[in-house]
């Protein structure tokens, strides 16, 4: 970097000696009609790894927006590395040096290829000769795999590969912070786990980092910390253990659940298949799941609904089902739940059925259970 942090407190009026290196208070943004900020108080240590989840539309973007102040904040105060950013006399873009953004749409230079787009900033902002500029950009090429596309252009790549020449051309510019808005909701999902990997390493380097996401498995094994938003602020705050674990309080333990379970009713033999097969592959990819896993799940949803359960409701009328499938990450263990109304029947009693035996070939445990007048049927896999 070009300034020393004794000379970026200088840019700003007001400039303080706060040990965090962002802290935030009161922050409020208002757009007409909503407000998805309404009074944001946190400190952020250096060396922090942050992932922010919750539902959509709960300000988790513009939070990272507004520290970086691609949005302007309606009120409060947003200092980073001592330097009050919404103070009006700050130079902001010298503040912005400190701290990187990596987007969901990767915001490449089309027209450039991909050690230029890694160059420009270093010789426009640092001030590195054109040679320097090289050298580090085709550095981090190779430690990211991708040495051998620094002469290929942007459409030339996967949107993998897009998106981890992205946080090269970040990285290259040598921030303090890095700003990361869900950068691998654009990627198809075979995609995710090269980006993730890249992220994970820069958290293993003690690299201070804010990443909104929604993959819930790698923001639980990657962040010290994790934001839950909701209500219009950070909801719930806590280590990722506490938050997906034993969260505190009521709306945080709804999203939670929410996450780990998936629940689908009133299944009858004219439901639609397709679309629930669908449903449980994105399950499976938010918990990342392996494709083995989500397969046998989707066999087992074949062999015991549609080959058993829907053509016994058909023989004894009208019979109500339900399926739920929930992931334990503590134990790496699937186990789908299905519960059904009726005499006591068991999908797979007989030893000689041959779906019985499939099911039994791909699950860790197989069992049923018969209470007031309900069948559960469970298989652990």
């Amino acid at each position: 970097m070009t300034a020393d942090k004794d000379g970026m407190r200088g840019i700003c009026a007001g400039g303080s000696r706060d040990t965090s290196m962002i802290s935030i208070r009161h922050l409020c943004k208002e757009y007409p009609g909503v407000t998805p900020l309404r009074d944001v108080s946190v400190e952020i240590k250096k060396g922090e790894v942050i992932s922010i989840i919750g539902p959509s539309g709960t300000g988790k973007s513009t939070l990272l927006r507004c520290i970086n102040l691609l949005e302007t904040p309606t009120k409060g105060e947003i200092t980073v590395g001592g330097v009050v950013t919404t103070d009006k006399k700050c130079k902001v873009n010298l503040v912005r040096r400190k701290m990187g953004m990596v987007f969901q749409s990767f915001n490449l230079f089309a027209h450039k290829t991909i050690i230029e787009n890694i160059m420009m900033g270093q010789v426009d902002l640092l001030l590195r000769s054109r040679q320097e500029a090289y050298d580090r950009g085709m550095e981090l090429l190779r430690t990211i795999g991708l040495a051998d596309k620094a002469l290929a252009y942007p459409d030339e790549l996967s949107g993998g590969q897009k998106q981890r020449a992205a946080i090269a051309r970040t990285v290259a510019m040598e921030p303090e912070i890095i700003l990361f808005d869900e950068p691998t909701s654009a990627l198809d999902p075979t995609m995710v786990g090269e980006v993730l990997s890249v992220i994970r390493g820069l958290a293993g380097q003690g690299m201070t980092m804010m990443i909104v996401t929604h993959e819930m498995k790698f923001a639980r094994d990657v962040s010290t910390r994790i934001f839950y938003m909701d209500e219009g602020g950070i909801y719930e705050d806590g280590t990722p253990e506490q938050i997906f674990e034993h969260p505190k309080r009521e709306r945080t333990r709804i999203f939670i659940r929410q996450l780990k379970v998936l629940h689908v009713e009133n299944l009858t033999r004219g439901f639609d298949f397709p679309a629930f097969m669908t449903q449980l592959e994105e399950f499976g990819r938010k918990q990342q799941l392996s494709q083995r896993q989500i397969y046998t799940m989707q066999l087992a949803v074949e062999e015991a609904l549609m080959l058993k359960l829907l053509p016994a409701a058909g023989e004894a009328g009208k019979m109500d089902i339900s399926v739920d499938v929930e992931y334990s990450e503590r134990e790496e263990l699937v186990q789908m739940r299905f519960s059904y109304s009726g005499p006591s029947f068991h999908p797979f009693g007989s030893e000689e059925d041959l779906s019985g035996r499939m099911i039994k070939g791909i699950s860790k445990k197989m069992e049923h259970k018969y209470a007031d007048g309900v069948n559960h049927f469970v298989i652990s896999i």
